[in-house]
């Protein structure tokens, strides 16, 4: 990321963590994940530009786009546990698909298997 490219996704990053309710400690360990891999780096411009995913870098297989299908039908069972600011608030998912993707890096198998595992079934053999 050149200079003028980590200046813009600073300040969208610090705007989505905001809009997300996420405090200084989260955006300042965020933005150094970010930075640090040059996938995530890529699709994270990509989206700033042109408001849609890129999905060319997967970690595991898995695209930014897979990653926000699991949350939201990963969410719908946590609505049921109350935690409704995911529901009204697509900044903060946006911003959790990223982060998502960022700590799937470092530890792929542990959220490989939450994807295929911790769903929002809504019936039983729903992935059979």
């Amino acid at each position: 990321m050149n200079s003028e490219e980590k200046t813009r996704a600073y300040a969208w990053a610090r705007a989505l963590c905001c809009y997300a309710g996420e405090d200084e400690a989260f955006l300042a360990r965020f933005f150094e994940m970010l930075t640090a891999s040059e996938g995530v780096s890529k699709e994270f411009l990509y989206y700033l530009e042109h408001e849609n995913f890129l999905c060319e870098y997967k970690v595991a297989g898995y695209s930014l786009v897979d990653i926000m299908v699991w949350q939201m039908d990963h969410f719908k069972a946590q609505l049921d546990r109350d935690r409704t600011q995911m529901k009204s608030n697509g900044d903060k998912m946006l911003l959790e698909a990223f982060h998502t993707m960022l700590l799937m890096e470092r530890d792929p198998l542990y959220y490989v298997n939450l994807m295929q595992t911790e769903t929002g079934t809504d019936y039983v053999g729903k992935y059979n």
